[in-house]
């Protein structure tokens, strides 16, 4: 072996981590003999290997080498086998519904085995040869856990109903799973939303933010305080342990100190919550929009907007206050060929088409017409800042009369100028449409609107502050679009059109955003 060149050669190969094998010797020897790595054999993805060698972890380049040793894999027979773990919402239904369209359109053959402890393995064989080639496994538990799995090594990819936590990304980080909030480590495979629900026998139909957070925290105790009978409200939760159980946390419970009423009734799951919602008539539950079963959905309401359900179009466009986002969350490890077009598949238009027939949101963009927004306008008139008049709002409608709203929204962290997570997600869409000419010859118009604290022309500035500085990112996010095809501009109306009341953090987050208008 020839020391030396063996690091000067190592230092070139590309670092990363594929899947998990028992660690077993192996040599790699360069076709031409003149270079060896020795070391435990790590894993395999049908296309490089990972050996922990005296350089430290390798990723080596199998076209160019020989194998020897008692680790070394069976390159003809190769399977590409991936783990899964965590949120049942996004495993249950979603994931298998996507590699089954997967297999039809890579003429793959799909079938399934259940294990023991909420496992299932998903097979992809050849379908002429019936040889198989690729094996998922989705172990269903809950955010927390697949985060704890991913970091004890047992599995590669996460499900989750939540963003990953600062405390799970620096364990990442020391564990050598690179920067689980570094850009292509996470990807958004659909969108859901946190729902309340009451048993069909109830006869309230709406309910505000604030007084769902106040029910939650046993500030609110019977159903006559918010327009209902006079009787209890039994609360149902799902543990907090999950990913809607820690959603419904963060989004309603954080802002009022985080303690769940006394006598709240914690259930497994989703499915759990709602069976026993359904059949309690003074029960109120929060549960995602694809699991909502036999009850009842109650709507969002507020004296200063309009009432909103978590239908499709609010959800996407994040005019729903409470939606939610479901992740998968990806070390910086390098997945078999199989696994990565997989990934690749999961952004294609097609399966976006999979993941609305599952139940969930989709993110493919949408154009909706003026005159189907008769009351975002009439709103607008009836409970814009008393700083905005009507000199403001024409000029509002003459300028957006023309256009037609995309779905793509952005919205902001409560109290941060940083994206939210699917305003993220947004900008990378956006900007691989610009670079596939999906707007060529088009004009683009980056519309910012704020919430009503304040004055009316600062408000105003403001708006027209993040309307550029999402403009920018898109830009610069498309980076192989040929933008001198494209008109983009920016305007900003500040708090001419408030989709909600300013009197709580839900109202002003939902009140700040940039819209993208198209002609």
């Amino acid at each position: 072996m020839r020391p030396v060149r063996a690091a000067m050669i190592a230092a070139l190969f590309t670092i990363g981590t594929g899947l998990s094998v028992n660690a077993q010797d192996v040599t790699l020897t360069s076709r031409d003999g003149d270079v060896e790595i020795s070391g435990n054999l790590l894993g395999f993805d049908g296309e490089f290997y990972r050996v922990d060698t005296i350089f430290g972890e390798l990723t080596v380049d199998g076209s160019g080498v020989l194998c020897e040793g008692p680790g070394c894999p069976n390159l003809e027979d190769f399977v590409a086998r991936v783990t899964l773990s965590g949120a049942p919402v996004i495993g249950r239904v979603l994931i298998p519904a996507l590699l089954e369209a997967f297999a039809i359109r890579y003429e793959y053959e799909l079938n399934r085995t259940s294990l023991e402890d909420g496992q299932y393995v998903y097979g992809l064989t050849n379908a002429q040869s019936g040889a198989l080639v690729g094996e998922f496994t989705l172990h269903l538990s809950t955010s927390d856990e697949g985060f704890a799995d991913l970091l004890v090594d047992a599995t590669d990819i996460v499900m989750s109903m939540r963003e990953v936590r600062n405390d799970e990304v620096r364990r990442a980080e020391e564990l050598g799973l690179g920067d689980l909030n570094a850009r292509g480590r996470s990807m958004i495979v659909a969108l859901d939303a946190l729902v309340p629900v009451v048993a069909p026998s109830n006869p309230l139909q709406a309910i505000t933010t604030p007084q769902l957070a106040a029910v939650l925290a046993g500030e609110i105790t019977n159903w006559s305080d918010i327009g209902g009978p006079d009787a209890p409200i039994t609360v149902h939760v799902v543990t907090e342990k999950s990913g809607i159980g820690q959603a419904t946390q963060d989004r309603l419970l954080a802002a009022r100190g985080g303690a769940l009423v006394e006598g709240a009734i914690r259930h497994a799951g989703g499915q759990a919550l709602i069976e026993a919602v359904a059949g309690d008539p003074f029960g109120l539950g929060v549960t995602s929009r694809s699991e909502t079963g036999n009850t009842w959905t109650l709507a969002l309401r507020g004296t200063c907007g309009f009432t909103l359900r978590a239908t499709r179009r609010a959800v996407k466009t994040e005019d729903y206050p409470l939606t939610a986002p479901l992740f998968l969350y990806m070390p910086a490890r390098r997945f078999p060929k199989l696994v990565r077009e997989f990934l690749t598949y999961l952004r294609d238009p097609s399966a976006q088409l999979v993941v609305r027939r599952a139940g969930f949101v989709d993110q493919a963009p949408e154009e909706i017409e003026i005159n189907a927004q008769g009351d975002r306008f009439a709103n607008a008139i009836a409970h814009a800042g008393s700083e905005v008049g009507l000199e403001e709002l024409q000029r509002m409608v003459a300028l957006l009369s023309p256009l037609r709203r995309l779905t793509t929204t952005f919205r902001f962290e409560a109290g941060s100028v940083r994206l939210d997570a699917q305003s993220r997600s947004n900008v990378q869409q956006l900007a691989r449409a610009l670079e596939i000419g999906l707007y060529d010859a088009r004009r683009l118009v980056f519309v910012g609107f704020s919430d009503g604290e304040g004055p009316a022309a600062g408000n105003r500035r403001i708006a027209e502050q993040r309307a550029e500085a999402v403009k920018t990112a898109v830009i610069a996010a498309a980076e192989t679009a040929n933008l001198s095809r494209i008109t983009i501009e920016t305007e900003a109306f500040g708090e001419a059109m408030p989709m909600a009341c300013d009197d709580s953090e839900w109202g002003r987050q939902v009140n700040r955003r940039v819209e993208v208008w198209v002609r």
